[in-house]
């Protein structure tokens, strides 16, 4: 089923645990510890009332002290237990690597990739254009669902690290034991490493957190990805001997101190500090590269004979050298790339210095000869890379010197772009009061949409920017004209490429966009007058009204003549950004997989039509309910011929920490993702296959009926809400300090429509619901089949035959495995009023009866998951731990709910409950 490997990794892992917690927690946490894993694993082997009551009189009888250290015990396993599954499925990807040459690679890899586009006889010439036009952009994100502190993921880190080599066979028995001691102290650390926050995090703890990747793996990562695919190209197309040139397209950007949209804690000042805090964390990489790379070309001038070009760049910087080597101006002058080296340092140190004197940090050196941009150092590295290859020593240019060119890059002086968010209601109130103020018109609210354009596009083109008095605007409006200040003073101080795009969430009319570039207008980021466009909007379609209506907003958009005009001078690219979330929860999984859909055939065919260049930013969170699931199969699941190369996407919750905590999981997750943008980007270089129209129709009525029965349920039935707030642990999740975001878009507000997507998927989660990632498909399924053995034989070819419609059943798959519909219906009792639970949780418990039947019979397979053994042998073990853990929230949820218990009693439970969000989320993993 699973490699010895694992099984060996699990066993260590949990054996040493439960020595730290006999040793370190004291008998009676051991005791109820094993207590609670053996006699739930008993239990889901052969189910008994009275083992049931045993185990629940078991969780009754624990202490407030005794509850918290069981659950932290159970958090820490599933910890254990993801370390230990990801560093067998990275051992498995080794294994694989050292036998290459006699077998072909995991599907996915660049190796299978290429042999496919070689077996279909894409010449090098093509795989060259789809290379060409490559842009692989994950955007991060600091949505509430990643539960672990930095330091809990260092530390998670280190385990992982030395667990490679606790049992490694070709070591002594002595060099194993010290590592199994090393291991023993490092989950005693985490042992004693509160893994729940006192405090709420501030924004700039989110910011350093997804600095944090860069610095723990993806500096090291980024690179190791273009040597596998360079490999990859020069073995699979040896035989034509193409000289491939692969160019950096992995692009990475950025929501956090950037995403104000609900969250009022994003400032302007916010934004600065992030950009600035992403500044000196790429210049102290490069710096820390450059003095590596000091002492690696040390190449004798006597021994090479570096470039002309390279000799002049010397020369030139001649007046520089006395202040880079200050008393000995000469110095390395018989080694050439030394001391153009030592130079480029002391030019890169000065942009350091100047940064960390922005952030306020105490600095004494000069800010005076810094590189002005990022392309200036690139053109230094490029410089000393050509003169290496021009006296034969290409090899040499082609190691560290090349990974660092790599980073300059990818990351230039910014790391990341950062995106900024804002909520359409907020531009339409400036642009109202700034109108009313600056140009004397007092109507705009009134105008309907295609005067509002008009007056937009005229004030745009107007050479006459009015003065404003500030002081006199309200203070969210003087707030938003600050984002737009702030983005151009960052452009100027740090980098013109520092921000990505200014997405605009519910947009529902094209003088939307239009308002944020009148908006940019005002603060000169954007002038038709010079032919200068210096910010990329993309409007977010978010709700299945608002892709509805994609189709008319982009039409008026880029019909119009002066945002036509301005996107040209910006590279004639639209984004336009996608929102899964709020789809979903909107109107159920196959309303939104669907309307999602559609909306990308609509872009794409209108970008075609007005000949510009569009690039799709899908908003998908961790889960299935959030448009989650393996980014491969994700990409190729698009529609035909509607990624040409580009491809933007968040990356949101603990998916985070899953794929980018560890350097080989970053490896082999961004081969992934670029492997299957190849995938989907061969339509421009061959023609694409459209689907039948017979199953777009099939497809229209399944989604007609999955929405209507998920709409029924949590529209039109009432209690409905009651149910959820009640029977998850929704309100508990909004306690937990694990983001700065509230929970709610309106506080006190228990509406469908208040409750954010992220707290609304997460609150299913925890509660083994997990019912926005299925509910309607199995009505939906059974409606269209009708019991006719021919309708399922269609549906059966289509989900053998359509990616699309295999990635959504399949996800579907994942979703209903990990729901617990015997679990869900104990959560089903906490409703206050027992006509709630009746009246709906039957209905629940029904659809997902037809969603695993109907599953069933159309991927025409006898059990869930049985495709994915790796992946339900996972599952399957993590089930009897999650048990335990779900029982105990479930008694803590009606302890500190029970307001008949004074306000103190009810208290001394809140920790260990906000615990088991933690806990359930560790086992559960893409949660939210």
């Amino acid at each position: 089923m699973t490699d010895t490997k694992l099984r060996a990794r699990v066993k260590l892992f949990g054996n040493t645990l439960g020595n730290i917690l006999r040793a370190q927690a004291g008998g009676r946490v051991y005791a109820s510890v094993e207590a609670l894993r053996k006699g739930y694993i008993d239990l889901r082997e052969e189910p008994t009332p009275q083992k049931r009551k045993r185990l629940a009189r078991l969780i009754d009888n624990l202490d407030p002290a005794t509850l918290t250290q069981v659950v932290r015990a159970f958090s820490i396993y599933f910890s254990l237990v993801n370390i230990a599954e990801e560093a067998s499925q990275h051992e498995q990807r080794r294994a694989m690597l050292r036998a290459s040459a006699k077998k072909p690679l995991w599907v996915g890899s660049f190796d299978a990739t290429l042999r496919e586009f070689k077996q279909d006889n894409l010449s090098p010439e093509q795989v060259q254009t789809i290379l060409d036009h490559m842009a692989y952009y994950p955007v991060i994100t600091a949505h509430p669902t990643e539960a672990k502190r930095r330091m809990v993921k260092e530390s998670m880190r280190r385990i992982f690290i030395i667990s490679e080599r606790a049992i490694d066979d070709r070591l002594s028995k002595m060099e194993r034991e010290d590592f199994v001691r090393q291991l023993e102290s490092e989950i005693q650390i985490l042992w004693k490493t509160d893994e729940v926050r006192v405090q709420r995090p501030k924004v700039e703890d989110e910011i350093r957190g997804g600095i944090g990747y860069f610095q723990d793996c993806l500096f090291e990562a980024v690179p190791t990805v273009y040597r596998f695919l360079e490999r990859a190209l020069n073995r699979v197309y040896a035989e034509e001997n193409h000289n491939f040139e692969v160019p950096s397209f992995l692009r990475f950007g950025s929501w956090i101190g950037g995403d104000r949209d609900g969250n009022p804690n994003v400032t302007p000042a916010t934004t600065v500090f992030a950009i600035q805090l992403q500044a000196r964390a790429a210049l102290s990489e490069y710096l820390n590269r450059l003095t590596e790379l000091t002492r690696i070309l040390t190449l004798s001038s006597s021994l090479c004979h570096p470039s002309r070009a390279f000799a002049e760049s010397l020369e030139k910087d001649e007046p520089l050298f006395s202040l880079a080597f200050p008393g000995d101006p000469q110095r390395f002058s018989n080694e050439p790339y030394r001391r153009k080296l030592f130079l480029m340092r002391y030019r890169l140190e000065r942009n350091l210095t100047a940064v960390r004197k922005m952030l306020g940090e105490p600095v004494h050196e000069s800010t005076w000869h810094p590189y002005e941009n990022e392309h200036e150092l690139l053109q230094d590295l490029y410089l000393i890379r050509d003169s290496l290859i021009s006296h034969g020593d290409g090899n040499i240019a082609n190691g560290k010197l090349k990974d660092l060119i790599r980073l300059v890059e990818t990351f230039g002086f910014f790391l990341m772009h950062l995106d900024v968010r804002q909520e359409s209601g907020r531009h339409t109130s400036a642009v109202a009061e700034l109108l009313e103020q600056g140009f004397d018109n007092t109507t705009y609210n009134n105008l309907d949409e295609a005067q509002r354009l008009n007056t937009l596009s005229e004030l745009i083109v107007n050479k006459r920017i009015p003065t404003i008095d500030r002081e006199r605007l309200t203070p969210a409006t003087r707030q938003t004209l600050e984002v737009f200040d702030v983005m151009r003073r960052m452009q100027r101080e740090i980098s013109p490429r520092a921000f990505g795009s200014y997405v605009i969430s519910m947009t529902h009319a094209a003088s939307h966009v239009m308002e944020v570039m009148f908006l940019a207008r005002l603060a000169n980021l954007a002038n038709p007058a010079e032919q200068r466009c210096d910010i990329r909007i993309a409007p977010l379609f978010e709700t299945i009204e608002d892709l509805s209506h994609i189709e008319s907003v982009m039409e008026q958009l880029l019909g119009n003549a002066t945002y036509r005009q301005l996107i040209e001078h910006s590279g004639n690219l639209q984004e336009v950004m996608l929102g899964y979330s709020d789809s979903c929860k909107d109107g159920g999984i196959l309303a939104s997989s669907w309307s999602l859909y559609e909306a990308q055939i609509k872009i794409t065919t209108i970008a075609k039509r007005h000949d510009i260049k569009c690039r799709l930013f899908h908003g998908r969170g961790g889960s299935i309910g959030r448009g989650g699931g393996p980014t491969h199969d994700a990409i190729l699941s698009q529609p035909a011929g509607t990624v040409f190369g580009e491809i933007k996407f968040t990356e949101q919750g603990e998916v985070l920490s899953y794929k980018y905590s560890n350097q080989e999981t970053a490896t082999y997750e961004l081969s992934m993702g670029a492997t299957g943008l190849m995938k989907a980007s061969r339509s421009l270089v061959t023609p694409h296959k459209q689907e039948p129209e017979e199953y777009l129709e099939i497809m229209r009525t399944l989604v007609r009926d999955g929405e209507q029965a998920y709409r029924d349920l949590t529209d039109h039935t009432p209690k409905f809400l009651d149910y959820f707030y009640e029977a998850t642990p929704l309100s508990e999740i909004g306690l937990l300090n694990i983001g700065s975001r509230p929970s709610h878009r309106t506080k006190g507000d228990r509406s469908k429509s208040s409750v954010r997507a992220i707290a609304w998927v997460f609150g299913w989660a925890q509660s083994r619901h997990t019912l926005p990632a299925w509910y309607g498909i199995g009505t939906a399924l059974e409606r269209w089949c009708n019991n006719s053995p021919e309708r399922i034989s269609t549906l059966q070819a289509m989900y053998q035959d359509w990616p699309y419609f295999r990635a959504l059943l399949s996800n579907t798959q994942m979703a209903v495995f990990k729901a617990d519909m015997g679990i869900a219906a104990e959560y089903a009792e906490l409703c206050l009023d027992p006509e709630t639970t009746n009246s709906i949780f039957p209905r629940i418990r029904n659809e997902y009866d037809h969603t695993v039947k109907n599953f069933l019979r159309v991927a025409q397979a006898n059990a869930l998951l049985e495709d994915n053994p790796t992946l339900l042998w996972s599952l399957n073990r993590r089930n009897p731990y999650l048990d335990p853990l779900n029982h105990i929230q479930i008694t803590l949820l009606k302890r500190y709910r029970d307001t008949n218990l004074p306000e103190e009693e009810r208290a001394v439970w809140l920790d260990p409950l906000l615990r088991t969000i933690n806990a359930i989320a560790a086992g559960v993993r893409n949660t939210g």
